[in-house]
């Protein structure tokens, strides 16, 4: 079940939040847990006991830590057990046939392939729990006495298949007490109501036009073309994936949590570095604090540093898929950071912004095409096409069609990758003489876009979440 749903939209959500909202406070996790557990249930019911066996071994071990943790040893050892069956699961149904490949490959061997299905979102909560035992080990957080408040804390469907990565102690005090206001409900759902436009009328659209060209093939489009569709997929995977964001923050809001952002207009970035600062930002924490910290950080000389960097980015890209491309994706990304730090990262800053902006759209597009194009051959292919090398030229009346049905949406798209809607909104508060016409024409806007949303759903079949297959 995606949050872009006709089922999802006028049957789970309202009557969860109904129940949610009729029974005494102390219910509301057991109903939450309820339905969270359901959502899960909808697609991968036996996947399921999979995340069941996940919480109960953190929640156990955090017990166990507590309980019998007296010297810093004992600790260590309940951490390790419980990051072990963390990592071993995930490894074992994202990486395993990845692992078996690159063996065959290396080797000649013809060892079988496991076919195993990835669970939804098992990158996102293994995370989550992982977050949760170690902030244990450093004290950070108590151990969590209530498995229903764990589970409710590990499932939460609104963020659980896609996140953002929310950390226990972010949310703790909300899972035991938690007011809802008429502001919260508000901003939650206006917050809600901006993803399900972002995801429907943009990413879904956008990503026509990035198959479309893919489609073609990299030897049948000149150079104007395939940035065309480089372009298309890196606006489409930021509008569909901050889209989904924007919804789980904003569920999170109508049911009495704030998760934290993971988004903050990442296409108006001014470098690689200002990028990962505003892209995935639950994600880059989480490398921060749990891998690059403890590894040294930059407090270590330069040699160690660059390691760090590549170790941390290597992963990035491996937590991304199970195949070469991303672990290619994460490592030119891991340069470029370099290059930034030590190279040319000062004469950078010193350069007008549109210089600054331009480099830093044009190095994340590029990246994007080892992020999609998992077969050698097609990356190759679609990076000599962008560089001009397909026979096909610069220009060709290919582009001329693409841009000429799609350009208004992609103009409309470019625009609100930059922070227009919060200008906007800052100067509608501004002019309190407006106030009452800028309301009216927000309202009768929501209820509109609300409307040509559902008619796109009811109608279309191409309707992917592109982050639930990491």
């Amino acid at each position: 079940m995606v949050f872009s749903s006709i089922p999802f939209l006028f049957f789970f959500l309202p009557v969860c939040l109904f129940l949610y909202g009729i029974v005494p406070s102390r219910f509301r996790n057991t109903i939450l847990l309820a339905f969270s557990l359901f959502f899960y249930a909808w697609g991968e019911p036996v996947y399921l006991l999979l995340l069941l066996f996940i919480s109960f071994s953190d929640y156990t071990n955090g017990r166990l830590m507590a309980r019998f943790g007296t010297t810093r040893a004992r600790r260590r050892m309940f951490l390790l057990v419980s990051v072990g069956i963390d990592l071993s699961v995930l490894a074992f149904f994202k990486y395993a046939d990845f692992l078996i490949h690159t063996v065959n490959g290396i080797a000649g061997t013809c060892f079988p392939a496991l076919g195993l299905g990835l669970p939804v979102g098992i990158s996102f909560f293994t995370f989550q729990t992982m977050s949760y035992i170690i902030d244990l080990y450093r004290e950070e957080v108590p151990a969590e006495h209530s498995y229903r408040d764990y589970l409710t804390y590990v499932s939460m469907f609104p963020q659980l298949v896609a996140g953002p990565i929310v950390r226990y102690s972010a949310v703790r005090g909300e899972l035991r007490s938690r007011q809802i206001g008429k502001e919260d409900v508000q901003d939650g759902v206006l917050r809600f109501l901006r993803g399900l436009f972002k995801k429907v009328l943009l990413a879904n659209q956008i990503g026509r036009l990035w198959e479309e060209i893919h489609r073609l093939g990299s030897g049948e489009i000149c150079a104007a073309t395939a940035w065309l569709g480089a372009l298309a997929f890196t606006l489409q995977l930021y509008f569909d994936f901050s889209a989904y964001s924007d919804m789980a923050i904003g569920m999170g809001r109508m049911l009495g949590f704030h998760f934290p952002e993971n988004f903050r207009y990442p296409l108006s970035s001014v470098s690689i570095t200002d990028f990962w600062r505003r892209w995935h930002i639950s994600l880059g924490t989480w490398f921060r604090d749990y891998v690059y910290i403890p590894l040294g950080g930059n407090r270590r000389g330069m040699g160690k540093h660059l390691r760090n960097i590549l170790t941390v980015w290597f992963l990035t890209g491996l937590w991304h898929g199970a195949s070469w491309n991303f672990v290619l994706w994460g490592l030119y990304h891991g340069l470029l950071l370099i290059l930034e730090k030590y190279v040319w990262g000062e004469r950078l800053k010193r350069s007008p912004k549109w210089v600054q902006h331009l480099y830093a759209l044009t190095a994340v597009t590029a990246g994007f095409v080892l992020f999609v194009c998992e077969d050698t051959a097609d990356m190759t292919g679609y990076l000599c096409a962008m560089a001009g090398r397909s026979g096909n030229g610069i220009w060709g009346s290919e582009f001329l069609w693409y841009a000429g049905n799609y350009g208004f949406i992609l103009l409309i798209a470019v625009l609100l990758a930059f922070p227009l809607y919060p200008w906007l909104r800052e100067w509608a508060q501004r002019c309190k003489k407006a106030a009452p016409v800028c309301f009216a024409l927000s309202l009768a806007g929501y209820a509109a876009l609300f409307l040509l949303s559902v008619s796109f759903l009811v109608s279309d079949t191409y309707n992917p979440f592109l982050y639930f297959r990491f």
